[in-house]
């Protein structure tokens, strides 16, 4: 399926990875409940205070995997979103120029107009034909809404 034979699906619409998600909240939620156990049954040369760090740990540690789980891309009449795990980036549709996922690159790539190239890791190239068709998805829309690109 070639990108330009896709269709803009209706706003608004997120594209996040299934697996990457799953895998996150998963150990999160293990981890998570690994130190709570932990906290509860440590042996007697334990204190209160071991007990709190440990569950503290568990949860910067889920915490952190959060981060990776949230991971996502939102498109909306405006413009688009993208989640990675420590930023939040908002683009208006005119400053948009395309987006690409290339064989073995971990996530897609988005251009925009001032030259930079942000890492979309909400669309994991290691889903490879879901992936492909929502950097389609979003590249009609692109196409449809983008302002950018002079060439059109």
């Amino acid at each position: 399926m070639s990108p330009e034979s896709v269709s803009p699906p209706p706003l608004p619409v997120v594209w996040r990875p299934k697996s990457g998600r799953i895998v996150a909240y998963g150990f999160a939620g293990v981890i998570t409940l690994g130190a709570i156990l932990m906290a509860i049954f440590l042996p007697a040369p334990f204190t209160p205070a071991d007990r709190i760090g440990m569950l503290v740990l568990g949860l910067l540690i889920a915490g952190a995997l959060h981060l990776l789980g949230r991971c996502r891309v939102e498109a909306d009449e405006r413009g688009i979103t993208v989640v990675n795990p420590l930023r939040v980036r908002r683009y208006e549709w005119a400053e948009v120029l395309g987006v690409t996922l290339t064989d073995h690159e971990p996530w897609a790539k988005i251009d925009f107009a001032d030259g930079i190239t942000v890492g979309a890791m909400g669309l994991q190239g290691s889903e490879k034909k879901r992936t492909t068709r929502q950097v389609g998805e979003l590249a009609a829309l692109i196409r449809e809404r983008g302002e950018a690109d002079e060439a059109r």
